[in-house]
């Protein structure tokens, strides 16, 4: 193909690249945050300055952009807008394959389909159910995650599911249909949602298996993981990889089987037995994860979670561990003795909003400061567990689902 055809065509892909990311971004679902939609526009008109579409902008759109892209820098969210900005156009002034154009417009569809469907439901804690989609719904296990599902919505918790059927539609039909989502994923042969999700605006379907991961970890609060084959079996090692290495952030990992039922002891005696004794995880590894075949058992497990821990944030070299509440007198000195080997440097501190953290709901809770190794997750879990024994009762410890 002649370079100005491939080019042309190529000039073409990346056009309909920045139109789907001009509408994600141009999608009411920040309504009310000017600051942001200010961005919106900002976002939207610079990259039709930056390339030449197939309907080209009007003049006084043209003139509008140049005015706007000045603001950029006083923007909320304006430095990450720019960056965002320049990596684009660096790539449409550079060769680039079909595919590849093919492959970033996918995925940006993807994206903009993640946040427009989370964003409403961002302060309430989810839980994603994995599991066999072969299991039939007389088995024992279809039954405890329906039950598990039902006693989650009843405390207000969403469920996350694939969609499908077996353990993830005894997950959807536990939780109901309102407190439910749904992450399909488009395959050559069918993969239809089950009827509990059908035609509901919290099923979403994405084109990529990378991207339906990207929001099961980004949206979840918990993991129940109910025994499956080798989907399921890839679902807990990758989260509970990226909760190792700090990827994702800490949360609750629950593997629960039926009563009686030997899938996941099983499954642990391989982990202790090959990987802990070869040295292949660490020996505090196993503490990312609770197995169980009580429902009792493994729903306390998630609700003390978070019953003084709230969530994390890095600031700088700094771990932040925001809290429901202050804890009690003694416990500061406590953890520094217990937990002193995941310090890199310094002690743990109770401190108020460090300066540098943006001002938002969580502004007023307590913090947890201190400086991670960046290498004990399986501790800084330990850790977590411990600061919800070490916590003062208060009104969160009734609310676990609210974040």
């Amino acid at each position: 193909m002649h370079r100005s055809v491939r080019n042309s065509t190529h000039q073409h892909l990346a056009n309909k690249t920045i139109l789907r990311i001009s509408n994600a971004y141009s999608e009411d679902i920040y309504e009310g945050h000017n600051a942001r939609n200010l961005t919106v526009k900002i976002f939207t008109r610079y990259l039709c300055c930056m390339v030449t579409s197939p309907t080209k902008p009007p003049v006084h759109l043209q003139e509008k952009i140049s005015e706007i892209v000045t603001q950029l820098p006083s923007m909320e969210h304006g430095t990450v807008i720019q960056q965002i900005l320049e990596t684009l156009v660096r790539m449409i002034g550079r060769e680039a394959d079909r595919l590849d154009w093919k492959i970033l417009n996918n995925t940006l569809q993807d994206m903009e389909l993640g946040f427009q469907g989370f964003y409403p439901h961002r302060h309430t804690r989810k839980i994603a159910i994995f599991g066999s989609a072969r299991t039939p719904a007389a088995h024992p296990d279809y039954q405890l995650a329906k039950q598990f599902a039902q006693r989650a919505a009843k405390q207000g918790f969403m469920i996350m599911t694939g969609a499908g059927p077996g353990i993830m539609e005894a997950g959807n039909e536990g939780a109901g249909v309102d407190h439910s989502f749904g992450l399909n994923i488009q395959l050559p042969f069918e993969q239809g949602s089950n009827p509990v999700m059908e035609n509901d605006p919290k099923l979403l379907t994405f084109k990529y298996f990378f991207t339906r991961k990207l929001f099961f970890l980004r949206e979840c609060d918990a993991l129940a993981v109910f025994p499956g084959g080798f989907g399921t079996q890839d679902e807990a090692f990758e989260s509970l990889t990226l909760v190792q290495t700090g990827k994702a952030d800490p949360m609750p990992i629950v593997l629960i089987d039926h009563p009686g039922g030997n899938y996941w002891q099983g499954w642990d005696t391989y982990i202790r037995d090959h990987l802990m004794v070869n040295r292949l995880i660490s020996s505090d590894d196993p503490s990312l994860y609770v197995i169980t075949d009580n429902i009792d058992d493994a729903w306390d497990e998630i609700t003390h979670y978070y019953r003084v821990f709230h969530s994390s944030r890095y600031v700088g070299e700094r771990l932040v561990l925001r809290l429901n509440s202050c804890l009690r007198a003694g416990a500061l000195e406590e953890l520094n003795q217990t937990f002193n080997d995941i310090l890199a440097a310094g002690s743990f501190e109770m401190t108020d909003r460090l300066p540098e953290e943006q001002v938002d709901e969580t502004a007023e809770l307590p913090r947890l400061v201190f400086q991670f190794n960046h290498r004990d997750f399986g501790r800084l879990q330990q850790l977590i567990r411990q600061l919800n024994v070490l916590g003062e009762p208060c009104e969160a410890t009734e609310h676990p689902e609210h974040k």
